[in-house]
């Protein structure tokens, strides 16, 4: 086909599809798959929009085609909705209840041990459930009112099964906090001070990996133990690493991801890894360095929390 004949043609296509619309529309009576040809008279004729420079007929091809809507199927559909919601939300109170009961019943303590038999569960001490890897509690003693999170591992020797002697292999004292996912590891002695606190995910252990033989996967090679303490007072951070060896003073701070090695001495902090003294305390001078941040003002004894929110009321004004 010429080029000029294809253009002419090509114009001419909108005309024909409009005029087919137009004869759909008067021989069925319905609006056609465009909606109603120009000057047909029907309703919605108002809704037809046309761009400055559109063709007259291309006005057809925008007009929204009508639908029929069911009353009933909508109002069924609502309630439909309604009661799947409702079921959903039973469903969740009814998942945390269970969830609630049995984290309080699978709990081990003193009065409620379950298959654990430690050698010593203090009063007031609490696993929470779901507990982690436990093995070896004969050789296990928890102290008084501790607090040990979900998921805590407490393991002595490297095995469940053995024979590890007379004494005690891990000893926790009173008030001891491990948070949620610490692994306490005693292949030898263990001991952590009481009222020591540690943050979640802290790692404690006496057995490190070897590396003798350069020509031996490091897995498969005899690993070294060494006895690991923690003195009174402390506070290990998130995801503190103590390894074999590590002797820790009394109220030592050990900063969050620090990996402890060695002697450190009391009043310390010590952060990094490997862990670095990065304060000190010194009966003569203090802290040093000095603190960043003012000591807090401790409530003194006898103030009610009416004359707290009292004073918290007279500041604000």
């Amino acid at each position: 086909m010429p080029p000029g004949e294809a253009g002419t043609w090509l114009r001419r296509i909108p005309a024909r599809w409009a005029r087919l619309a137009e004869s759909e529309d008067t021989a069925e009576g319905r609006t056609g798959v465009w909606g109603p040809a120009p000057g047909s008279g029907r309703g919605g004729e108002g809704n037809i929009t046309a761009r400055t420079g559109d063709h007259p007929h291309h006005a057809h091809y925008r007009k929204p085609v009508p639908t029929n809507r069911n009353t009933f199927s909508s109002a069924a559909s609502s309630a439909l909705r309604r009661a799947a919601s409702w079921r959903r939300r039973a469903l969740t109170r009814a998942v945390h209840r269970a969830w609630t009961w049995a984290q309080d019943a699978g709990a081990v303590t003193a009065e409620h041990p379950g298959r654990l038999r430690f050698r010593r569960l203090g009063v007031g001490t609490r696993l929470a459930f779901p507990q982690g890897t436990v093995f070896g509690e004969a050789w296990i003693e928890l102290g008084d009112h501790c607090i040990v999170g979900e998921q805590v591992t407490l393991t002595a020797g490297m095995m469940p099964g053995l024979d590890l002697g007379p004494d005690s292999i891990l000893t926790l004292g009173d008030g001891v906090v491990l948070g949620r996912g610490s692994h306490v590891i005693a292949d030898t002695r263990v001991t952590i001070g009481s009222d020591t606190y540690c943050g979640p995910y802290v790692y404690i252990t006496s057995t490190n990996h070897s590396y003798d033989d350069p020509r031996q996967p490091v897995g498969k090679q005899w690993p070294r133990t060494e006895p690991v303490e923690i003195g009174p007072g402390c506070w290990l951070g998130t995801g503190a690493v103590v390894l074999p060896g590590a002797r820790l003073g009394r109220n030592v701070v050990v900063a969050a991801g620090a990996v402890v090695r060695g002697e450190v001495p009391d009043c310390s902090v010590v952060a990094g890894a490997p862990a670095r003294i990065v304060r000190r305390w010194d009966p003569a001078a203090g802290w040093q360095p000095p603190l960043r941040t003012p000591t807090p003002v401790p409530i003194p004894e006898g103030v009610t929390p009416e004359q707290l929110l009292a004073l918290a009321e007279l500041e604000e004004n």
